[in-house]
This record gives structure tokens, C-alpha cells and sequence, in this order.
């Protein structure tokens, strides 16, 4: 079974090398592995002390990051390996101070995973929420190294449920210790026969939180937002564009709004501004020398500070949950505000709470996004209850990193 999963990371690399001379993501993701074990030689040559971390992308970095730094905190004389699977994280967080060494992970075959283990040799390692790379976990194992994964989450659905699971199963049991989310979790890996299972919850609590005690000001937004009510909109894609289109058009009056699409490429900013064709729009790489509060739409086409505008909102749409999955709604709740996404969330943990709890709304289309709101808008007790509901859901569920860390260093000091 092991070559045959080896086989079909063959094929996936093939795939993305074929695809790469017609896909900017694809030649991205070839390109930066090329000559990637010299470059991780001559980098981690005489290093002795690494902790290895590894993120899917930049949305698995920002949950892990609160625990590197606590790691770098408890252990300054180690280093910190940070590798990706995506460029979406790699090329955002290349250089970021956090980490002294930042790489594309080799593709997972058993030979990369052998090489990568013996040049880096690292004191134990870090997987964040998900990505099982097999030849990794067999190898860490086989040296003895400890290695985690924090903030877990499993569901019925996945893979590892199915009847051709076994052998993935059996993998997983190498790992030294999971941390995962919730109760759900840790029953679905019981029924698995996995014992090494804590519930601490999930570290993007103490991201965000960490985030909205920070102080930072950004003057182009009260410059844009002038008085009116709010509406920021993050990770969009085009089927949350329109509805904020017809919502703005019934409120243009009262509402400003800020949209920062998913992908930022002269094609998705380009149909923004078609879609939004009888309104002011600006984008953030053109507010120089401009007057903002005469504007009615401003696009984020910058990456990074997504998560501190949340500040700025009256109320707060996330985008995906029209498509393939919601994304992350706790940069916003952190902040306070009423909480609206698509119908598609059913596989996210927080966003079912806080619709639960009656701090987020999921609508299935514009009609019912322009109802709650108007209802919101109405009544005042209503809105700061909401309000009140999501701040105080975040605060409540901090405190994961220093549950994860009191485990995981119970290992590595043996």
C-alpha cells in the first residue's frame, strides 16, 4: 500500500508539471521545489536544534502561529523550520522574522522523506489541523522523533472512515500525539483505535485574539468609511460578490462596503468593478492623493491586513460558503460584530456554534441577508446582543496553545 500511495504522489507532481506552463499556482508550486534539497542543506548545515513546523497554507500558519511563538518563547535556542505545501502560504510568509527557515515541503515520497529527515534532524515536529504525509510520519517515527498534530479536526466523511482506510489508519498511530478541536474528534478516533487523543481546542482562538488586542490604525478606512455603516466582506468569491451587489443596492444610502476577494488577480478585481459599474469603486493600491469618503466600494487588493479592518465593521460577510467552504469567520467574530455567510458550513466547528448561538446568520440568498440585516438595523438590543455573542465566543475558547504546549513538552523532555 505504501507504493502505491508513493505512486500517486508521482502522479500529482506529474499532473502539476504538466498543468504548470498554463496555471500560475501549478508553476509556482514546481518551481519553488526546484533544487529544494540544496537549498535546504546549505541553510540548515551545523544546525542542531530545529523544531520542524509544517502548514498546508497561509490560513494553517495563522492557527499555528501563536504556538511557534510559544515554542520560540520556552526554547530561544532553537530554530524554527517552517514548510508549506502551497504557495498561497509560502510566497505570503517567505520571510516572515517568526521562522529562520522557510521552504517548500518535497513532494511526500519515501526517498524525499528519508533525505529530508536526515539533513534536518529536528528536535520534534509540528503538523497544523490536517495533511497527513505518510512517508514523513513513517520516517520522524523510525528516528524517533516526536511529532504532533494541533488543532486537529475529523469528521465521518474523511477518507480515513471509508472501507479502504486501514492502511491510512495504521499510519496515524505513529503519530506521538493529536490535539484536537472537539469531542466529536476524539469519539471518531476512539471508534479508530486511537487512545493518543486530547480535546484542547483550536489555537485561531488565541491567533485572533492576539490580533485585536494589538494596536494599529488604519486612517484610509475611517477616511472611507465617513459615518456610514460598514459592511466588510472578506474571501469572497464571485457568487458573494452578487449578493453584497443587490444588498448595497437597497442600501447605498446607509452602507459603505469593503471586499476583499479570495484571490486578487486582474480577473476577479476586474469583475468587481463591472459588477459594481454604478458606484464609486477604489482599490487599496490606488487611495494614494485620494479624497476616500467619496467612495462607495473599496476593494482590498492587498493581502495581510484583512484581519485587523475587521475592526472597522458594522457588520461582517464571509465568503465561500456559496461554493466548495466557508472561510475563516473568527478574524471577524473576535471583533464583535453580526456574522453573515452562505449556506456551506456545515464542516466548520465555530461557524455552527455561533449560527447555534444566534451570533452568525447563514442565508441562502440576498432576500434573506437583507431582512436580518434590516431587522438588526431596527432593533438596537438585538444587534448588541449579537454583537456581544460572537466577542464573547471567542474569549471564552482561548487558552488552546498553553494546553498544547504543557502536553507536547512532557514529550520532548523525556
Amino acid at each position: 500500500m505504501r507504493y502505491l500511495y508513493t505512486f500517486s504522489i508521482h502522479l500529482y507532481y506529474l499532473a502539476a508539471l504538466l498543468a504548470s506552463p498554463f496555471h500560475k499556482k501549478a508553476k509556482l508550486w514546481v518551481r519553488g521545489r526546484k533544487n529544494i534539497f540544496q537549498e535546504i542543506e546549505t541553510k540548515c548545515k551545523g544546525k542542531s536544534e530545529i523544531v520542524w513546523f509544517h502548514c498546508a497554507s497561509l490560513g494553517e500558519f495563522e492557527q499555528g502561529k501563536p504556538f511557534i511563538e510559544k515554542v520560540k518563547k520556552e526554547h530561544p535556542e532553537t530554530s524554527i523550520l517552517l514548510t508549506f505545501f502551497s504557495p498561497s502560504g509560502y510566497t505570503i510568509r517567505k520571510n516572515d522574522p517568526i521562522a529562520e527557515f522557510v521552504f517548500y515541503l518535497p513532494i511526500d515520497t519515501i526517498e524525499n522523506a528519508k533525505r529530508f529527515v536526515k539533513i534536518v534532524n529536528p528536535k520534534f515536529a509540528v503538523f497544523v489541523k490536517y495533511e497527513y504525509w505518510f512517508n514523513y510520519m513513517t520516517q520522524l517515527d523510525q528516528h524517533r522523533i516526536p511529532f504532533f498534530y494541533i488543532s486537529a479536526i475529523f469528521r465521518k466523511d474523511q477518507y480515513l472512515f471509508r472501507w479502504y482506510g486501514s492502511w491510512f489508519v495504521q499510519q496515524l498511530k505513529k503519530c506521538t500525539q493529536f490535539f484536537v478541536q472537539d469531542d466529536n474528534s476524539i469519539n471518531l478516533m476512539k471508534q479508530l483505535n486511537i487512545n493518543k487523543v486530547i480535546k484542547t481546542g483550536d489555537t485561531r482562538f488565541d491567533r485572533v485574539y492576539q490580533i485585536s488586542i494589538q494596536t494599529f490604525d488604519h486612517p484610509y478606512i475611517t477616511s472611507f468609511k465617513n459615518g456610514s455603516k460598514l459592511m466588510v466582506a472578506g474571501s469572497t468569491w464571485e457568487p458573494d460578490d452578487k449578493i453584497l451587489k443587490n444588498f448595497l443596492d437597497q442600501n447605498q444610502t446607509t452602507f459603505k462596503l469593503i471586499l476583499a476577494p479570495h484571490e486578487i488577480n486582474s480577473r476577479r478585481i476586474q469583475f468587481i468593478k463591472d459588477l459594481f459599474i454604478d458606484y464609486r469603486v477604489i482599490c487599496y493600491s490606488e487611495i494614494e492623493n485620494e479624497d476616500l469618503s467619496e467612495y462607495q466600494i473599496f476593494i482590498m487588493d492587498t493581502i495581510g491586513i484583512l484581519n485587523k479592518i475587521y475592526k472597522y465593521s458594522d457588520y461582517s460577510y464571509i465568503g465561500g460558503a456559496f461554493g466548495s467552504g466557508l472561510h475563516n469567520i473568527l478574524e471577524a467574530a473576535v471583533f464583535g460584530v453580526p456574522l453573515f455567510f452562505g449556506p456551506t458550513y456545515s464542516k466548520f466547528k465555530e461557524a455552527r456554534d455561533l449560527v447555534q448561538l444566534e451570533g452568525a446568520f447563514s442565508i441562502q440568498n440576498e432576500e434573506q441577508f437583507i431582512q436580518k440585516i434590516t431587522q438588526l438595523e431596527m432593533r438596537q438590543e438585538e444587534y448588541d446582543k449579537t454583537c456581544n455573542i460572537c466577542k464573547k465566543y471567542v474569549t471564552k475558547n482561548r487558552g488552546a496553545v498553553d494546553l498544547i504546549y504543557s502536553e507536547v513538552k512532557k514529550h520532548i523532555n523525556k
